[in-house]
């Protein structure tokens, strides 16, 4: 028995992007155009009949802009949303906001050229796949909760980055931080994670560099907003930054970010190139770089995400003696990154997302890498 076709409702102002959503979804096997909408409240009137599996929604409409129709969507059914972006710094903004209120993942907007159709046309048909499975209203509750410890950590004044991990041995020395580096790897569902993530650590801590996939003047609104949130020093990384203690560097999109040793020290090296394990920034070069340079003292994370970029570079991580650290399915928007490295032997360590920065902070604390044997290359 074949199975049911995934309905997918388009709310968009623009009559010409309706249609290029439309025609990707009817000639999709599959999948089945539920209907268009030209606003929000359009959109929410349909939202009972047209009986939707995944909704794609515009940021910018009028009468009800996308945020607005996002938390009335979600309010009446707990529908997957994906959110259809403009490639601008106000887009993105916007964007990330929608995925902290509740939406699953996000599409930039088509450029003219049939190349570049095809290729949304790809990353649109592939999303609407993965967020058609997804647990809305699991997600949207674990979202809720994090909201909830915020409210309670303002109201008891915990300053940010504060945790309550055992101690484990002294706090390294700023040579010693400077001698080390944490890579971490993130896809689908990463924003909200890694806002909580960067809410609770805090120094001292050894460099940390981020891999999260995401187009061109996404990074650097992610970077600002992880950054009001955080203790620690968070930006864009650019070609030539250098490595520093306490400082986290977000790898830009459409470049692969890559780390070289300079002196004692390490630097970034951003390039152009083909994707790399379907990504660019990708995972796998990122943390195989930082293998090379790091060996023992880096600590590999491996979080939220479809697809397997990071897998290879978890391996090289424990191949080259350093330790890793994989998001648990309960905990993740999609167990698929961190699944494929957990099953292929290249994670040490799960953990949920609310005892991430204790583990990550107790293991910098440890003098050494806890005996376990390096996965096979």
């Amino acid at each position: 028995m074949a199975s049911p076709s995934i309905r997918v409702l388009v709310v968009d102002d623009s009559a010409v992007i309706r249609q290029i959503l439309g025609d990707a979804i009817s000639s999709t096997p599959g999948m089945e155009l539920a209907g268009t909408a030209f606003d929000g409240l359009r959109a929410l009137e349909m939202l009972e009949t047209a009986r939707p599996d995944v909704v794609t929604l515009d940021i910018q409409m009028p009468n009800l802009d996308g945020l607005a129709t996002l938390d009335a969507l979600l309010g009446k059914r707990p529908v997957p949303v994906i959110m259809v972006s403009s490639l601008t710094q106000l887009g993105a903004s916007i964007t990330l906001e929608a995925l902290e209120r509740g939406a699953m993942d996000y599409v930039a907007k088509p450029e003219r050229g049939s190349n570049v159709e095809t290729a949304f046309k790809e990353d649109l048909v592939r999303k609407i796949r993965t967020v058609a499975g997804m647990d809305v209203r699991r997600i949207l509750q674990l979202r809720q909760e994090r909201k909830k410890r915020l409210r309670e950590r303002s109201a008891s004044a915990e300053p940010a980055g504060a945790t309550r991990a055992e101690d484990e041995g002294s706090s390294p020395t700023a040579v010693e931080l400077a001698d080390r580096c944490i890579a971490i790897g993130i896809s689908t569902g990463g924003p909200p994670a890694l806002a909580q993530l960067f809410e609770a650590l805090g120094p001292p801590l050894p460099p940390i560099v981020v891999v999260q996939h995401m187009p061109p003047q996404f990074t650097k609104p992610l970077a600002w907003r992880l950054n009001s949130l955080s203790s620690l020093s968070i930006k864009e990384a650019a070609h030539g930054d250098v490595l520093r203690p306490n400082h986290v560097l977000v790898a830009p999109g459409g470049v692969h970010l890559e780390l070289r040793p300079q002196g004692k020290w390490a630097k970034v090296a951003l390039s152009d190139g083909p994707p790399v394990s379907g990504h660019k920034p990708s995972v796998d070069v990122m943390m195989e770089s930082a293998a090379k340079v790091y060996g023992p003292r880096l600590i590999g994370v491996i979080m939220t995400g479809m697809g397997r970029d990071g897998a290879n570079g978890c391996r090289a991580i424990r191949s080259a003696g350093g330790y890793v650290f994989g998001q648990d399915e309960a905990s993740s928007d999609v167990y698929g990154m961190n699944k494929v490295a957990f099953v292929e032997g290249h994670v040490d360590r799960q953990f949920s997302l609310g005892e991430a920065a204790a583990v990550i902070q107790r293991q910098v604390r440890r003098a050494g890498r806890p005996t376990a044997a390096p996965a096979a290359v």
